[in-house]
């Protein structure tokens, strides 16, 4: 039986449980932002003003990837996001602008909000994931041996069974957003959560987006995976650069204080 994507109907109003599962997921990212944001200086309520920062842009740029590399629609259609048709990686990308951008006009560090919104940014994702399920969209290709048609290995969606790569993705992004607050917690270089978040999730992507039934294509090439692969690249040489950078800094003469002056 496949998913129903409706979870009620209200004054004539279909609700949906992608939509339901995606405000579950933005209610416990600011959750977990009010907990870790003191790690890197902030207030525990900073998170609630960067969100108004982050999430218009966000959504913007999910929706604008999604129809470019999909070809359209265009026009009016283009505004018609509950009929379905954004993207991860466009959420990542419009909501980096809306960071930076928080942090000219508020004059903080970007390195330090990056590191405060990787863990929830993933978490966010994981959850949101389980909303494929219920949209019918992010999943694998077809299983046709009856010994792996079983979930969490495979789900029947569309008539078929298919790779259960939404809920891989889901548990990938957990595990990851577990690991980025242990790193949170334990590492004060300011950057190093970010480039973690870049390195683990760019390599969870491009090996699940290699079980896609469905993927934006720019030619023979899955977009996502060369994105990925991209953002592996610079999540390595940040680490580096932070890593170095801060053996550098560790190495430099410290100033002495005489009678309360430098």
């Amino acid at each position: 039986m496949s998913p129903n994507p409706t979870a009620f109907t209200i004054f004539g109003l279909d609700v949906h449980w992608y939509g339901i599962i995606i405000a579950c997921a933005l209610i416990c990212a600011l959750v977990l932002a009010y907990f870790i944001a003191p790690m890197r200086g902030f207030k525990k309520d900073d998170p609630f003003e960067l969100i108004l920062w982050l999430f218009p842009p966000a959504i913007i740029g999910a929706r604008l990837y999604f129809l470019i590399f999909n070809g359209g629609p265009w026009g009016w259609d283009a505004f018609k996001i509950w009929d379905g048709g954004i993207a991860v990686y466009g959420a990542i990308i419009g909501g980096a602008i809306g960071a930076a951008l928080y942090c000219i006009f508020r004059k903080r560090n970007f390195f330090s909000v990056a590191d405060i919104a990787a863990p929830c940014v993933i978490l966010g994702q994981g959850i949101g994931r389980i909303g494929c399920y219920f949209s019918g969209c992010c999943y694998g290709v077809t299983v046709t041996d009856p010994a792996m048609q079983f979930f969490p290995v495979s789900v029947f969606v569309h008539g078929e069974w298919h790779l259960a790569t939404m809920f891989y993705e889901c548990f990938a992004d957990l595990i990851i957003c577990a690991i980025l607050v242990i790193i949170l917690k334990k590492v004060k270089i300011r950057g190093i959560v970010l480039s973690g978040y870049l390195i683990l999730y760019g390599i969870a992507r491009a090996v699940i987006e290699g079980f896609r039934g469905e993927s934006l294509m720019v030619g023979s090439l899955r977009v996502s995976q060369v994105l990925s692969i991209i953002l592996i690249a610079v999540g390595v040489a940040l680490a580096i650069f932070l890593i170095i950078k801060e053996i550098r800094d560790n190495k430099k003469p410290k100033e002495v204080l005489i009678g309360g002056k430098v």
